[in-house]
This record gives structure tokens, sequence and C-alpha cells, in this order.
């Protein structure tokens, strides 16, 4: 970005080349293009402790949204919010077995309490299931205290030391996870759409990302599910990324932790139970899916910023300028979420490429013409368009403007879902489409086995089995040539 003492004006050539903005193009290389836009937009930056991330007030502004959107929904549905302990015993977690199993090489242990040595040790959570459900056996005695709805709002530890990626995979991350418990094995398993749908809603109308929807392999669920629900977007680069999932747990932790119920037919049952999530992945998603040369594009329902107003100021008309921006903030402040840019240490076109970087959604720009003209400037982020709107028409053109961009970065995710998704026939084609970056949709007999084995030779995985009949069996399977019971999407994944 230039300096403070930079020439005033709406465009000046020679500034934008002082800008240092963003160096890496996003089809050059997309892992350094993410990571550039990600620490100099501002929304996070590296902690001294290795793998751990530090997630700085516009980062979390995006949370907070995102935060305030599901928790209005999940509340509407009848959940509670509540909190558990961040440590669990080392004997509670391994309580069951196939649970710990999938955890343990992920956990970090706490061995000492100053400088004493636990008789036990304590492993931060890597999620909560264990912890919580031995409370909930000590709540639960009758059919009259279920169903039980919480969700948790917290920070989770995955040792992912040896491969981090900012927002997507690091050793600290927030998120929701919500546990209920049921009477019914029907109930359970409604609780685990609705909420699967909860998290499509989210993604599509909310975020803007196009997401697929199905059921996991067996290979793939939750340790310790009955079976796993997911939510699949790919991204630009041609991987993968899980940006939700909803787990019926069947009885299996019933079991373990004693989670029983007198039902009304005064017969002692087990309960059935499940557990869902999304996390501060989903800011990641946002960055690559939407995100472009010039830093990030933030869909409108979930920028912090939706409209930054930039007066341009020149000494002549100066003082009519700033009290039209003035002006005009007034009236969008209350219905938009927005920020009147009147640094006069920094020139406008410093002030534009900063709030380009940024992602916010519109731009607003007031010069001693567009007052005489009795206009203003509205700059669209996602396609840099330009409308010349009178100012008395501000406040119904903005809300629309906002509108049809939040609608255009939902379409151009869905063409680029559609764009990738290729059928492949037999194995030779699926491992070229992996390799070219497409997600594959291919038959699969079902047996692990092969599962495995097409994992092994393209790293491609089994992202979901679509509901209905778009998950069907269809003709032959991608690799062993056997009839196929599933057609499922297979690709490399973060």
């Amino acid at each position: 970005m230039a300096g403070k003492d930079a020439k005033p004006g709406r465009d000046s050539s020679l500034e934008r080349k002082q800008q240092a903005g963003i160096t890496i193009k996003k089809a050059d290389n997309f892992s350094d293009w993410y990571n550039e836009v990600v620490l100099k937009s501002g929304l996070v930056d590296y902690a001294s402790t290795k793998g751990f991330m530090f997630i700085k007030p516009h980062g979390y502004a995006i949370w907070e949204w995102i935060q305030k959107i599901l928790d209005a929904k999940l509340k509407e549905k009848g959940h509670e919010n509540a909190y558990a302990p961040a440590v669990i015993p080392e004997s509670l977690l391994a309580k069951e077995a196939e649970h710990v199993k999938g955890f343990a090489p992920e956990c970090f242990y706490i061995t000492r309490s100053g400088s004493n040595e636990l008789n036990e040790k304590l492993v931060l959570r890597p999620t909560s299931e264990t912890i919580i459900y031995e409370s909930y056996a000590k709540w639960i005695r009758s059919y009259r205290d279920l169903p039980v709805l919480m969700n948790f709002w917290n920070s989770v530890f995955r040792a992912e030391i040896k491969m981090t990626k900012l927002f997507i995979r690091t050793c600290e991350f927030l998120w929701q996870e919500g546990h209920t418990v049921h009477a019914t094995e029907q109930d359970a398993d409604r609780e685990v759409l609705d909420i699967l749908d909860t998290y499509q809603d989210l993604a599509e109308n909310y975020l803007a990302i196009k997401v697929l929807k199905g059921k996991k392999s067996e290979g793939e669920k939750f340790a310790g599910a009955l079976y796993t629900t997911a939510i699949e977007s790919l991204m630009p680069d041609g991987k993968a990324l899980q940006m939700g999932t909803s787990h019926n747990l069947g009885q299996h932790f019933s079991k373990t932790f004693g989670i029983k119920f007198i039902d009304k037919d005064e017969k002692e049952k087990l309960a059935w139970q499940t557990s869902w999530g999304v996390s501060t992945r989903l800011i990641g998603a946002i960055v690559m899916v939407h995100g472009d040369d010039k830093g990030l594009v933030l869909p409108p329902q979930v920028a912090p910023i939706q409209i930054a107003i930039v007066p341009i100021i020149f000494e002549q008309g100066k003082q009519a300028v700033t009290e039209k921006a003035q002006e005009i903030y007034r009236r969008l402040k209350g219905k938009f979420r927005t920020k009147l840019d009147d640094r006069i240490e920094y020139t406008a076109g410093w002030k534009f490429n900063e709030w380009e970087m940024k992602g916010v959604p519109l731009r607003i720009e007031v010069g001693p013409k567009d007052v005489e003209k009795k206009q203003v400037v509205v700059v669209s982020r996602v396609d840099g368009k330009k409308d010349f709107v009178p100012e008395k028409d501000v406040e119904t053109f903005v809300e629309a403007k906002l509108a049809t961009v939040q609608k255009q970065m939902l379409e151009k995710s869905e063409q680029l879902l559609k764009d990738s998704g290729r059928p492949a026939k037999g194995f030779k084609e699926l491992k070229k489409l992996v390799e070219a970056r497409s997600m594959a949709h291919a038959g699969w007999c079902g047996d692990g086995k092969c599962e495995e084995a097409i994992k092994q030779e393209t790293t491609a995985s089994i992202r979901v089995i679509p509901f209905g009949k778009d998950g069907e069996g269809q003709g032959k399977c991608v690799y062993c040539g056997k009839a196929a019971k599933h057609m499922a999407y297979f690709a490399k994944a973060y």
C-alpha cells in the first residue's frame, strides 16, 4: 500500500503501482495465494506455538456473524447452549474403544500440575462426546427428560503439527458441537438430517458456497458413529473440503456411559444420540471459493462491513465532500453494516486497495463532481462494476445490490462445482479426473478394500454418497468391476 503522503485523488496509477496488495496470483500458486490473502487481509496470523493461529478482529468478526446466524437457527429449533470442561481424563476418553482409536493420534496430553506429576493424564478435548456423555448419564432418568438438545460453542485441540493450514487444519480451532439425546432411532435420524439441512442452508444462502450433501462411507465416518452425514464442497484447486458433519451415534455411547431412561411403558431403555458440528474452517472455504487476486471477496450476509464509504478529498470542495459522505453514512448505518473511512492520513486510492483486500462487498465513493451531480458511485467488489446512483436512491439501490452480489457469488460457486464434477466409468478415467483437479462421480461396490485401494493409488477418498437416487448403484464398481451398490463422489481432500 502507498504511504500516507501520496498524492490524493480517485485513481492514481503511480499510487496503485506502489501498493503492495496480493503479489501471488490465485491461478499460479493456489496454496501460497491463500496464505498471502488470509495474512495480508488481516484475518489471522501465525502464533508463536507451532501449529496454532491468532484470529485477528477481521477474521473473528466473520466468525461472529456465522455464529450469530447459526446460533439463532439452532435456538429456533429448541437447542440450548451449554459449556463442558476442556480437559478429559484419559480413562474417560478410553471408555469408547472405537472413539479413542480414532482420536488418539491427534490428542494433546497434560501430565503435570505445576511441578507435580498427575496420577492420570488429562486430554485437551479433541471433541467432547466422552466428557459430556458422562454427565448426560447422571441427568437423564425418564422419557420426560428427553430430548436433550444441547449445543456447545468452544475450541478443540488436534495435534496437526506436521500438516497445518490456517483455518483449514490447525492445532486449535473454534467450532460448535451439538450433542443430543433421543428416545427413539427415528427421532435421532430426524435430528441428523434436520441439522444437515441447516448446515446446507448456512453454506449456500449465507456463505454463498454450493455443497454436496450425503452420507460418508464406513471408512470415512466419525469414530464411534452408527453413520455420518456431511456437506462437502470443491475448492478451486480441485480438493474437496468437508464443511460440516452430522452423526447418528446410535446407542454406542449410551451403552458405554449408561445413558438410560424409563420409557412410558415403564421399561428401562438405552437412549439414541447424535452429534454434529461446523468450525472456523468455513472461513477458509470463503477465502478459497470467493477470493481473487486482489484479496478477499466476502458474501454480504457474513461480511462484518458490507459498505465502505470513501470520500475523495481535494482542497477545493473538501468540506462539501466530507459533509455529503457523513450524510450518506448516517442514512445507511442503521440498516447496513457501514464504515465511513474518513482517515485524512491515507489517500483514496490506498483506501480502495485496503477495502478490496478485506473483501468489503460494496464501496461508495463521494467526490466533488458527485456532490455537484447529487450522486454517489457504488463499486461492487465481486465484479468491479461501477454504478452512478442518485443520492436520493442510495438506500434502495444498496439493498438490491447486496442481494445481487450474494446471488452472483452463489451462482459462481455452483458453476465451479458443476464444471468440476465429472462421471468416471473406469479407474483410469477416475485417476485422470482426480489428477486434473476434478471431483469424480463413480460407481462403488461398497467394499472397503476397493475404497482403500483407490485412496492408496490416487490419494482420493469418498467424500459423500448422495441421498436418494443419485447415490444408488448404477453399472459397475469403478475399481473392481463388480456390481455397484452406490454412486459416490471421489476427490482429494483437505
